[in-house]
C-alpha cells in the first residue's frame, strides 16, 4: 500500500501530514478533494471515503489539528460514476487512465453511469443507473454529509464536475436516458438538485454548501447540444434558493474529445461572465469561485478586486453598481500548493500583506527589502 494511500477509504498519517501543511502555512480553508459517498465511487482503489462510521475519526483527526490552529476544513463529496475503478495517477503513464482491475482493489464489474457509454477506451464500461442505484447516490451524499458534520468539517462541497456521476448526467452527450433523469435540461440537473437538497437538509442551517461545476464541456466546436456555460448559467440561478453558497467554476473532463487548450487564469473569464450574468439577474446571495492553473499573487489579487473605489468621510468603499466588476468573489488554487505549500505566505510578501506566521517558524518570516 502506498505511504499516500486511503486504507479502505480510510485516511491516514499522510493525509493529516499531507493537509495540515497547508493550513499551518496559511491556507484560512483547505478541502479534502474527491471523498467518495459509496465504495463505488471512487476514481481509484487509494481514494477516500466517508460512507461508513469508521471513516469519520480520521477525518475529525485532521478538523481537530486544522481548528488549532484557527483554519477550516472542507470536504468535497464526490461518486466518480463512469470514472470509476481506475488506477491511482502515480501508478499509471502521466496524462493516460488505466481500468483497475479486481487483483488491484479495482471494482470494473460494479462502474455505473447515466448510461451505458463509457468515458474512454481505457476506462471500464458501466451500467445505467437504475432507479435504486440513483436512490443509493443520493442517500451516500446524504449521509456522508451527516458523518462530515460529525467530523466536524466546516464545509460540504459537491463535486459536480469533470465528467463524474453528477457532471454526467448535466450534460446530453453522457446522458442519453429516457426517464425522469434524462433529455430536457430539468431533468438532467435532477440528480445534482436532489442531492442538494438531501444535504442541506441534514446539514446545520449556517454551513456553507458549495457547489463545484464543469462551466463547459469545451465541445462546442463539434456542433450540437453539450453541456455549455449558458447552461452553467441557468443552473446557477437556481442555487441560491436551493440553499448553496457558493458555485465553484471549473470546466470540462466529461468528454475525451474535448477542445481547450489550458493556460494560467483560462477559466477566469468564464466565472467573470457567470458573476456578471448573475448580478444582471438581480442575484447577489451566490458568490463565486475562481479556480484553475491561478500561481501569481497579483493575478489571485485581480481576480477578486473590485474596481472604482471611492472615499466617504475617509473611508475607501466600494459603488454597489460597481460589484460586479470584480471577476469572482473567491480564488481556489490546488495544484500550486503542491509545489509551494507556503504559497499564502510568498503571496502576502508580494502583495505587501502583513500576515501572522506560525510562532515557530518566526525565523523564516519574508521581510520587504530582504534578499528572499
Amino acid at each position: 500500500m502506498c505511504t499516500g494511500s486511503a486504507k479502505n477509504g480510510h485516511l491516514t498519517d499522510f493525509h493529516l501530514i499531507h493537509l495540515s501543511a497547508f493550513a499551518y502555512r496559511g491556507a484560512s480553508l483547505t478541502i479534502m478533494e474527491a471523498t467518495a459517498v459509496l465504495p463505488n465511487g471512487r476514481i481509484t482503489p487509494e481514494d477516500g471515503g466517508l460512507w461508513t462510521d469508521s471513516q469519520i475519526a480520521p477525518i475529525r483527526r485532521i478538523a481537530d489539528f486544522m481548528h488549532s490552529q484557527g483554519q477550516k476544513l472542507g470536504i468535497q463529496l464526490s461518486h466518480a460514476g463512469r470514472k470509476a475503478s481506475t488506477c491511482a495517477p502515480w501508478l499509471s503513464e502521466r496524462g493516460r487512465a488505466r481500468t483497475a482491475t479486481a487483483d488491484v482493489g479495482g471494482w470494473p464489474d460494479d462502474v455505473m453511469g447515466p448510461s451505458a457509454s463509457r468515458w474512454g477506451e481505457d476506462f471500464a464500461v458501466p451500467r445505467e443507473m437504475s432507479a435504486e442505484d440513483i436512490r443509493d447516490v443520493i442517500n451516500g451524499f446524504r449521509d456522508s454529509a451527516k458523518r462530515a458534520v460529525e467530523a466536524e468539517v466546516d464545509v460540504i462541497e459537491i463535486h459536480g464536475a469533470h465528467g463524474y456521476c453528477l457532471s454526467s448526467f448535466m450534460s446530453p452527450l453522457s446522458n442519453a436516458r429516457k426517464d425522469d433523469y434524462g433529455g430536457s435540461f430539468e431533468n438532467r440537473i435532477r440528480l445534482l438538485v436532489e442531492v442538494i437538497q438531501a444535504i442541506r437538509g441534514v446539514i446545520p442551517k449556517g454551513m456553507p454548501l458549495l457547489v463545484r461545476v464543469s462551466s463547459t464541456e469545451w465541445m462546442e466546436d463539434f456542433g450540437g447540444e453539450s453541456w455549455d456555460v449558458e447552461s452553467t448559467i441557468r443552473l446557477a440561478k437556481l442555487l441560491p434558493d436551493l440553499g448553496v453558497d457558493l458555485l465553484d467554476v471549473s470546466s470540462g473532463g466529461n468528454n475525451k474529445q474535448q477542445k481547450v487548450t489550458p493556460y494560467n487564469n483560462y477559466q477566469i473569464s468564464i466565472a467573470a461572465r457567470i458573476r456578471k450574468e448573475l448580478y444582471a439577474a438581480g442575484i447577489r446571495d451566490l458568490l463565486i469561485g475562481a479556480v484553475g492553473m491561478i500561481t501569481e499573487a497579483e493575478a489571485a489579487r485581480s481576480i477578486v478586486e473590485n474596481g472604482n473605489k471611492v472615499e466617504r468621510d475617509g473611508l475607501v468603499e466600494i459603488e454597489d453598481e460597481q460589484a460586479g466588476i470584480a471577476k469572482a468573489d473567491i480564488v481556489l488554487i490546488g495544484r500550486q500548493f503542491l509545489r509551494e505549500p507556503e504559497w499564502v505566505l510568498r503571496v502576502a510578501y508580494r502583495l505587501n500583506v502583513e500576515v501572522k506566521w506560525p510562532q515557530q517558524y518566526h525565523r523564516g518570516h519574508f521581510v520587504k527589502g530582504s534578499n528572499i
